[in-house]
């Protein structure tokens, strides 16, 4: 059997942490409850993340969102970031999209991607800020350069477009490649259609594999709708396959839900 004690230099390796929640998420909650009770910034923004999810321990969304509050205060940029999560979402709070504003831009400043790209969303959109798609671009731009996946796909679509931005085609189709690699199915699914307008079916069904593979429920159904007036017939069929992975994920949120 695994030995959960830490010593305190694991208590601050976040890795080490996570790493003991896919061996043993109820042995692993227990250990990072005792490291974030004892001060240990890691284990309070991790312990956040386990009870709102609900891995190892009871979820309760207002207990994750006051150790978000107690690793922020220390510094810990994650966990700022995920308090604007929770207000954004009413996650353990009224859903308050000008607070969540507030976290995001503190820890975006502080130079978090992930905080940049969740400002960035909120700036396009206009949710608790001015509309501001140039500054909301700009965002994704820097996460994109700091390696954040998700902002890639989207600087992709920006320049693909041509919104707020010359349009770029080639430069585009190097962001989608590159969100793509790094992991983001919504990247994947993008650069997969692109090398289907080249002509490149079969590496574009890999890629299509990978995304419906990761995705989630919205994006797999609004994939499905798409691929399901594909003109190739490869790509065409793989509709189905979308349509069954997301019914699959209904009935799973349904279950969670009941």
């Amino acid at each position: 059997m695994a030995d959960f004690r830490l010593r305190r230099e694991e208590m601050l390796d976040g890795e080490r942490l996570r790493s003991m929640l896919d061996e043993s998420p109820a042995r692993a909650a227990q250990a990072i409850l005792i490291a974030a009770r004892e001060g240990e910034v890691e284990a309070q923004a991790l312990l956040g993340q386990i009870l709102l999810d609900g891995q190892g321990i009871a979820q309760d969304q207002p207990l994750a969102l006051r150790w978000f509050g107690i690793a922020a205060r220390q510094g810990h940029l994650m966990a700022r970031n995920m308090l604007g999560r929770c207000h954004e979402h009413g996650w353990g709070c009224k859903a308050n999209a000008a607070a969540a504003a507030e976290h995001y831009l503190q820890a975006a400043e502080a130079g978090l991607d992930w905080a940049m790209y969740n400002y960035a969303n909120l700036l396009a959109t206009g949710r608790g800020v001015a509309q501001d798609p140039p500054h909301a671009l700009r965002l994704y731009q820097r996460a994109a350069e700091l390696g954040h996946a998700k902002s890639m796909n989207l600087v992709g679509r920006y320049l693909e477009e041509g919104q707020h931005c010359p349009a770029d085609y080639a430069a585009a189709f190097d962001w989608y490649r590159r969100s793509a690699e790094g992991g983001d199915f919504r990247g994947q699914f993008s650069f997969a259609a692109v090398l289907v307008d080249q002509g490149k079916i079969d590496e574009a069904v890999t890629w299509l594999h990978k995304a419906l593979a990761g995705g989630n429920l919205n994006f797999l159904q609004v994939a499905h709708r798409t691929l399901s007036s594909a003109a190739h017939p490869e790509v065409r069929k793989l509709a189905d396959a979308f349509f069954q992975r997301a019914a699959e994920l209904s009935n799973t949120e349904s279950a969670v839900i009941a």
